[in-house]
């Protein structure tokens, strides 16, 4: 933009790549405006191109765009040497290759004159409407003297809000960044590297996420190029030798054509050579290259069916690679992309992938939301046609970014939280157990989904149903998945105003703090996110909103105090728990640890957690340690008198026919009663069998563990040390 801009004595030192003759460009343009009855010599090819797509399209405003565009940049020049005119040529030319319409076109005229020259905004919304002004208006920057080393960043939170509105203002940035690339030979090799470290950042992955391919390859190569000059040379090397290195594709490619003409189904077969950072990817992964590896076969049909009998044919002629085989029609990508992906050997053993689509499912995949022209405005009030996919106006991946940019105020958190954002190149679709669907990154866990559904009500959250089973909050979650996040029915307060401890386990949580809700109890407040939550967080809405709340609250982090007071006995306020005897206020509730489910007469020891609850641990019990680390003073506990008590095994076993009814009348035997039991289902022939017992007298303990482990098929009993998995 206007960084590009010279005075007319610049020279160019080198001149860049282009895709149209700038020379006849500077020339035409340097003409000034044609007469009132015929385009401008300048904007023909333009008008061309748009033509093909849009035959149609009235011109008018295109020529009317170009002469306020030529006159307001007259007398400037880009470091390249040409009028500076010839870049929103080459920028809507781009544009209309990919079949934009002429509103995008026309904004793509003016989308430097706002920021470059005397033109306003209010004289572009007077000449062209409402819509190419937001779309000018949106791709243009903000000054550094207002913003000095935030404007990089601010301008892109504003296009990236203006986008949330119209997503062709990323269309035309994407332009605009391709055709300066193509020409950042002219730059000083410390501003190229500085402006593809940004591309390869931040505007190369936003491309995919629009599905506008024919931007991202090129942009993938031309910085490829930049950074990584020696592995762009090799990579070239490679390519020129590709015609020695094995079967080639046209080989395959006759094969295909006269295996479908045989099947009578019309198809056109072409082949598409693989860009330069495609090969190189290849090259790292396969080793030795063959010409078969340098390319993909690209079949068209009419149809969606015939998508499926090219498929079929291809099947049954050739032998295919079957986990090579991706369905993109059923299931297409979120960036809208869909086609059917296989790989076929041919008789000779080479394998080639094959792409099969419709046409028109190739213009969208090549252009994305290019292709789709205005997506806001039906076609005269009619449906898309069958096999069309009209384009979201908000897609959840920028839904999710609209919405964490509005937290992240500070310029520099925003612009490193896009980046670590958008190097998340592929996205899941998750389903809420009450409806609807969550699009999430990969590797999101169900803390990332909790802030994805319910904003800052989050907070309150305290586990999870995966698939209809308990999984902790830490749990990542798979594409396809079916999630109930459980949230505590009061309100999320400061830790220290209510009992129960933030974490990421289920019921009995870390150290066993953790009872109600997850166990079907309900709970009065939920006491916040914990610290670890950012351990497990992958989007930045919910790193951003735990790293709000934990700085709100910092007594999150601190032990609430109480002081000392004369022994008493407790009773813990549930039938079958054993007394102890602890040095808290007589009021104070006790728990015995699920973790670890300590009996007499075990070494014990208490921690006092929020609520003014005392917790007691088995002394080797590991979430002993976790306390200590956090400062946490152990409280005095002894066991009373009473015998009986509560305890969890586990149990270990090699599956059988009646193992179940085995266990339970050993258990039965020894005179426990079961609390509760789960058995897992079975893994590589072994299941795991998890008991809670009332035991008369915790002196039969020893004996309850050998009557199981006597059962045949059980291999090992032992009691509970840590947080069972759900």
């Amino acid at each position: 933009m206007s960084a590009e801009a010279t005075s007319p004595g610049a020279r160019s030192r080198r001149r860049g790549r282009t895709s149209i003759d700038l020379r006849r460009l500077g020339r035409a343009a340097l003409l000034g405006p044609a007469s009132r009855d015929r385009l401008p010599d300048a904007i023909g090819h333009v008008a061309d191109a748009h033509r093909a797509h849009h035959p149609d399209a009235d011109l008018l405003v295109l020529g009317k765009a170009y002469v306020l565009a030529e006159m307001s940049h007259r007398g400037q020049f880009r470091k390249s040497g040409e009028p500076y005119i010839t870049h929103p040529l080459a920028v809507t030319l781009i544009l209309a290759e990919l079949g934009a319409e002429t509103t995008t076109l026309t904004a793509s005229l003016l989308h430097d004159t706002v920021e470059d020259t005397d033109v306003t905004l209010d004289q572009v919304r007077a000449e062209f409407g409402d819509e190419v002004c937001y779309l000018v208006d949106g791709v243009t920057k903000l000054e550094k003297v207002d913003y000095g080393a935030a404007a990089e960043p601010e301008t892109f939170r504003k296009m990236l809000v203006a986008t949330g509105n119209d997503v062709r203002v990323m269309s035309i940035k994407l332009a605009d960044r391709l055709h300066n690339m193509r020409t950042l030979g002219v730059m000083r090799p410390e501003k190229q590297a500085r402006i593809a470290k940004v591309t390869h950042d931040v505007l190369i992955p936003l491309a995919e996420r629009l599905g506008v391919q024919a931007l991202k390859t090129e942009l993938e190569d031309l910085v490829f190029a930049i950074l990584q000059p020696e592995e762009y040379e090799r990579t070239r090397a490679v390519i020129a030798d590709r015609a020695t290195t094995g079967p080639s594709l046209d080989t395959i490619a006759v094969d295909v054509r006269r295996t479908l003409r045989e099947a009578d189904i019309s198809a056109e077969v072409v082949i598409r050579p693989r860009h330069f950072v495609s090969v190189h990817r290849a090259r790292l992964k396969r080793g030795e290259m063959r010409g078969t590896d340098f390319g993909r076969l690209l079949v068209l049909v009419g149809e969606d069916a015939d998508c499926y009998a090219v498929l079929g044919e291809l099947h049954t002629c050739f032998t295919p690679v079957i986990s090579e085989f991706k369905d993109f029609i059923a299931a297409p990508k979120y960036n809208l992309y869909q086609s059917l992906h296989t790989a076929v050997a041919g008789l000779d053993g080479a394998v080639v992938e094959v792409l099969i689509r419709t046409h028109q499912m190739h213009r969208v995949a090549e252009a994305g939301v290019v292709a789709l022209g205005n997506p806001y405005t039906p076609v005269d009030g009619a449906e898309p046609a069958d096999g069309e996919r009209a384009d979201p106006t908000r897609p959840g991946w920028l839904s999710r970014l609209l919405a964490w940019q509005e937290s992240a105020t500070d310029p520099d958190t925003f612009w490193t939280t896009l980046r670590a954002d958008l190097a998340q190149d592929r996205e899941i679709s998750v389903f809420p157990a009450d409806g609807g669907m969550l699009g999430l990154p990969a590797g999101a866990t169900c803390v990332d989904a909790a802030y994805a559904q319910y904003g800052d009500g989050a907070h309150g959250c305290i586990g999870a149903r995966v698939n209809g089973r308990l999984a902790t909050l830490s749990t990542v979650l798979v594409d396809g998945d079916t999630v109930q996040l459980l949230l505590a029915q009061g309100p999320v307060q400061a830790p220290g105003d209510a009992g129960g401890v933030g974490g990421l386990g289920d019921a009995g949580g870390p150290g066993g703090e953790r009872t109600g809700p997850m166990a079907g109890q309900a709970q009065e407040a939920a006491p916040g996110p914990s610290p670890e939550w950012l351990d497990h967080a992958r989007t930045p809405a919910a790193r951003i909103a735990i790293a709000g709340w934990l700085a709100a609250n910092p007594e999150s982090l601190k032990v609430p105090e109480s002081e000392p007071r004369a022994p008493g006995a407790v009773t813990a306020g549930r039938r079958g728990v054993a007394n102890v005897v602890v040095d808290v206020p007589e009021d104070a509730t006790v728990r015995l640890a699920g973790c670890c489910t300590p009996v007499p007469p075990d070494d014990v020891t208490g921690f006092l957690v929020r609520g003014g609850a005392v917790t007691v641990h088995r002394a080797e019990c590991s979430a002993v340690g976790r306390m200590a680390a956090l400062g946490r003073s152990p409280v005095a506990v002894s066991w009373g008198d009473e015998a009986e008590c509560r305890v969890t095994l586990y149990a270990e076993s090699f599956g059988r026919p009646r193992l179940l009814a085995d266990l339970t009348e050993a258990i039965a035997t020894a005179g426990a009663a079961i609390v509760s039991a789960n058995v897992e289902p079975p893994s590589e022939q072994r299941v795991r069998h998890t008991y809670t017992l009332q035991l008369p007298d915790a002196a039969g303990l020893a004996g309850l563990m050998r009557a199981m482990r006597d059962v045949p098929g059980v291999f090992d009993v032992r009691r509970a040390q840590h947080e069972p998995a759900p």
